[in-house]
């Protein structure tokens, strides 16, 4: 039986911008349905599947900071990437503190939209399946046995830094403010850069490069990524 093609909702109040997106997600096998409001947006979703929405935050009428608290505050854990042209990391912060899943600004490209809606889908697929072992390039994360191994080889972690990776694990493909992280970790929001150089040790264990990393990716000024597994 073939599957049904994944289901995504765009929200934005710019006619060309949803006909753009209607276009180029249709002829990657999506199916789109369309919202032009915040208030539209809500009602199809409690009427519809949805399996992902691309949301605009400057809507009229409920803004997109609005539909996210509404949705998170309703239990739905439908995965949210934002859509738009707040470049300003307050803004980014705010959207992904509520809920959101990840952060695309405008103008975009049409391929980094596409990799970051198959990473916010994979996240979804991991929570729902939360996979015992957890495998990204040559680093395994066994979350039973709580044991981390690069390469076959052992990592030692600290207490500390074994919880910062779970975190980072069990999101894996979503952006992670630094106060959502130091809340989850510490318990309350210390410094920053306590963060910070917890993420550096870190990265010097796990990372094939320390100075490149492509495992923890730093989102500037907003927090930290865990490469979502292929």
């Amino acid at each position: 039986m073939q599957a049904s093609p994944v289901r995504i909702l765009v929200v934005d109040d710019e006619p060309p911008i949803r006909r753009f997106l209607r276009t180029s997600l249709s002829a990657n096998c999506y199916h789109v349905l369309e919202a032009e409001d915040g208030g539209t947006a809500l009602d199809k979703i409690r009427r519809n599947h949805v399996d992902l929405i691309i949301l605009d935050l400057g809507l009229p009428g409920k803004d997109g900071f609005e539909v996210i608290r509404r949705l998170r505050e309703e239990g739905s854990t439908i995965p949210i990437v934002i859509l738009s042209a707040r470049s300003d990391e307050a803004g980014k912060v705010a959207a992904l503190d509520l809920g959101a899943d990840d952060f695309v600004t405008k103008p975009f490209g049409m391929e980094e939209l596409l990799a970051r809606i198959r990473a916010a889908l994979r996240h979804r697929l991991q929570q729902e399946g939360e996979r015992p072992v957890f495998k990204v390039g040559d680093l395994a994360v066994d979350l039973v046995r709580r044991l981390v191994t690069r390469k076959g080889e052992d990592v030692k972690l600290s207490p500390r830094e074994y919880d910062l990776l779970r975190l980072l694990v069990a999101h894996a493909g979503k952006v992670l403010t630094h106060t959502f992280i130091l809340r989850e970790v510490w318990g309350t929001e210390t410094d920053v850069q306590y963060l910070r150089m917890y993420v550096r040790t870190l990265r010097q264990k796990i990372e094939p490069d320390p100075a490149q990393p492509t495992v923890i990716v730093t989102e500037q000024g907003v927090g930290y990524r865990l490469r979502a597994p292929e």
